[in-house]
């Protein structure tokens, strides 16, 4: 594993590593961004155990996760997001020390890197939050109490057009085809109805 050892190598890693866990906390549960993160953390731990580092850089890379945890969890909070990238891309250029120069990693790769983490980072952390924020295109809930149309014959089961949708319904007696419905409840995806005589469907 003596590739690992080498500084522009393990700043990939490290990179890797931080961008993959902040990714599982803007898109928690589906796993792979958790297992890439841990794997990475691994590699790149060995690396910073068997080199030299700043601690002052670790620190600022540890702490480039909180303003990115706020702007996740409080939308339109762009700035946060920024902080974030920069502590991170800074931090981990500067982590391994150098004793011939600025910096122990390439420029050119740190450069490069920084540069397709930050557009990342940016473009699926606000893409997460505007999604996450975003009101559902079908609010069950609203239906209830509105009133729509029966498609078919409804009891056991049936169709109705509620909310410009078609929708699968049941109800407690029977109902025609045709007749004015209101929306009791829902139960699921399926819509508990009854006939409703104040409309009349033309």
């Amino acid at each position: 594993m003596d590739f690992l050892l080498n500084p522009n190598t393990a700043y990939l890693f490290l990179l890797g590593a931080v961008l993959l866990a902040m990714m599982s906390l803007a898109a928690p549960g589906t796993g792979l961004f958790e297992v890439g993160a841990f794997f990475c953390i691994l590699l790149s731990g060995y690396a910073i155990y068997n080199l030299s580092f700043n601690w002052w850089a670790l620190i600022i890379l540890t702490l480039s996760i909180v303003p990115f945890v706020y702007a996740i969890q409080k939308p339109k909070r762009e700035w946060m997001l920024v902080l974030s990238i920069v502590m991170l891309v800074v931090s981990s250029v500067f982590i391994f020390p150098s004793t011939d120069g600025l910096f122990s990693v390439n420029p050119l790769v740190a450069f490069f890197a920084s540069i397709l983490v930050a557009g990342f980072l940016w473009i699926a952390v606000r893409k997460s939050v505007e999604a996450a924020s975003k009101r559902p295109s079908h609010d069950l809930d609203g239906l209830v109490g509105q009133i729509g149309e029966a498609k078919t014959k409804i009891h056991e089961d049936g169709s109705v057009y509620v909310g410009g949708e078609m929708w699968s319904a049941k109800s407690a007696g029977t109902i025609s085809s045709g007749s004015a419905i209101r929306v009791v409840r829902r139960e699921g995806f399926v819509l508990v109805v009854e006939k409703d005589s104040t409309e009349t469907i033309s």
